[in-house]
């Protein structure tokens, strides 16, 4: 017999699959296939690389955005590339910039779009085949990057 009491608990039970099975459906970081292209299946390190942007962006379309790398750029040891990625962007790849020894400094200033708050990441690789990574949260108020076009 279905009183309340065995019907609470069996909705409970049934709550709890459904709970266990959005768990389970929760899709992995969007960006981990492209790091890993990025790195070619290296380990990727948190640390070195610092993104300077405001925590707060009244506008997605014009963000500001300084990364930094804590590096010498010598010819023995130099920042090779910078790469910019946003997880909630059509277009995760936002930028890719090529350094060298004789870049006096490991940092790149641009503006970027973002398409709603998120967690930027930037990786940098090392010329000893490292990969450092730093991220930033930015709140933007007014999206950008509404088609992929």
């Amino acid at each position: 017999m279905l009183n309340r009491r065995n019907f609470l608990v069996w909705c409970s039970g049934i709550w709890a699959g459904v709970a266990g099975l959005a768990r389970a459906q929760t899709p992995a970081d969007p960006l981990a296939p492209l790091v890993s292209d990025i790195t070619g299946g290296a380990p990727l390190t948190a640390g070195r690389v610092s993104i300077d942007t405001p925590r707060l962006a009244d506008n997605g379309h014009s963000v500001p955005l300084k990364v930094s790398v804590d590096n010498p750029m010598t010819a023995a040891s130099h920042v090779r590339s910078i790469t910019l990625l946003s997880p909630r962007n059509p277009r995760p790849l936002i930028a890719k910039f090529m350094l060298g020894p004789h870049a006096g400094r490991a940092e790149v200033s641009t503006r970027v779009r973002l398409n709603g708050s998120q967690v930027v990441l930037a990786i940098a690789q090392l010329s000893d085949g490292t990969f450092w990574s730093g991220t930033a949260e930015v709140e933007v108020t007014e999206s950008a990057c509404l088609d992929a076009g």
